[in-house]
């Protein structure tokens, strides 16, 4: 173990990945993975890498935002001990109240200089093990029929669960799960996300209408503010209700857990600021006897392989969705986790396993703070 560790440079890297085809979900369509690329540095050649991937109809912030935001961050760090992540993070959180992921790619990069600097694989650093776990796939929203392929072609591919998006209206999402099940037969699982794009009466219309098609849960039927509603949808529903827009921190985790609004939590790293924050989410929803997911937005494998290694220290994540590299044209990490379909294979090596290849980032317009 390093003693002494002092951050001496950040560098900063600019980095936009063509999706496949654009993603529409309820309240946005995403055409490509406009990135951030952070690289911690120290005194003793030990370095860490992190991702943020800012989605900005979900947390607020722009690849712009980011970027004038990481150089901002990257001074407020320079020369301090990456090892007290505690410090670091108060010192983030009382420089910029939001931001989240942002600050997201800074924690995912120093708990990589933990693992290196006491040469553990990130899941022993936060005092887990090394588990199987699958990632559902998902369908953004599109034509009934179009979905309806997609998700059998995920079927054949090997994938487990698919995740379909929906939030549009009554009559068009039924019509899309109720074609997507046709296809697939009975017993795939299917899980939905509205992401805030139904008001109360039309997710319970939706809802009671799915129940018979073997729904597993709901992410975030209506708008992030309104946990009201979401409790009254949960207390009408079969069907499992997942918080995930309503979801960013500790904070918003004990009031969706004290009102009993929800059945699941949705852990984003870039909604709750990175590992540390998300490690108190799942304590409260340990506590309050709920489980988590954890999500993605569409990071590469390398926000993706943080990510993972989260789920498989906590035995209280039950469900996995990182399936955001499979949307990327182009996939720039070194290392990493592997996908047989949806199973997910965590690496070994000390801190994340995966870093970005210094080929990539030359051909990114970059910054360095030192």
């Amino acid at each position: 173990m390093y003693k002494n560790l002092k951050i001496t440079s950040i560098e900063i890297y600019k980095c936009n990945i063509k999706l496949r085809e654009p993603f529409r979900i309820a309240i946005a369509e995403i055409k490509n993975a406009n990135s951030i690329f952070v690289k911690i540095s120290t005194n003793e050649n030990v370095y860490g890498f992190g991702e943020a991937n800012p989605i900005w109809r979900i947390t607020g912030e722009t690849q712009g935002i980011s970027m004038s935001a990481a150089v901002e961050i990257a001074k407020l760090l320079l020369d301090k001990d990456p090892l007290n992540i505690e410090e670091r993070t108060a010192e983030m959180d009382g420089f910029l109240v939001h931001n989240t992921t942002v600050k997201s790619a800074f924690d995912m990069a120093l708990y990589d200089i933990i693992g290196k600097a006491s040469g553990l694989p990130l899941y022993e650093v936060l005092g887990g093990g090394k588990r199987k776990f699958w990632t559902d796939i998902t369908i953004g929203i599109g034509e009934p029929d179009y979905m309806a392929e997609k998700a059998l072609q995920y079927k054949n591919q090997g994938f487990g669960t698919i995740k379909v998006k929906l939030g549009t209206t009554k009559e068009k999402d039924v019509e899309r799960i109720t074609k997507i099940r046709e296809a697939v037969g009975e017993e795939l699982p299917i899980r939905i996300d509205a992401n805030q794009g139904w008001d109360f009466r039309t997710a319970l219309n939706v809802l009671y209408e799915l129940e018979p098609m073997g729904i597993e849960y709901c992410e975030q039927p209506v708008a992030y503010w309104n946990i009201d509603d979401m409790r009254r949808i949960r207390e009408r529903t079969s069907i499992g209700i997942m918080a995930d827009e309503a979801l960013f921190d500790h904070h918003d985790a004990f009031r969706l857990a004290s009102g009993g609004c929800c059945d699941y939590f949705n852990i984003k790293l870039a909604k709750s600021g990175g590992i540390y924050n998300a490690l108190k989410i799942n304590s409260i929803a340990e506590a309050a006897g709920i489980r988590c997911m954890v999500g993605c937005m569409t990071e590469t494998r390398l926000g993706l392989t943080a990510a993972a290694h989260f789920v498989s220290a906590k035995l209280n994540i039950k469900y996995a969705d990182l399936d955001g590299c499979f949307m990327l044209e182009e996939d720039p990490v070194i290392g990493g986790i592997a996908y047989k379909a949806g199973e997910i294979e965590i690496p070994d090596s000390a801190g994340i396993g995966a870093e970005v290849d210094p080929a990539f980032l030359k051909k990114c317009e970059s910054v360095e703070i030192k």
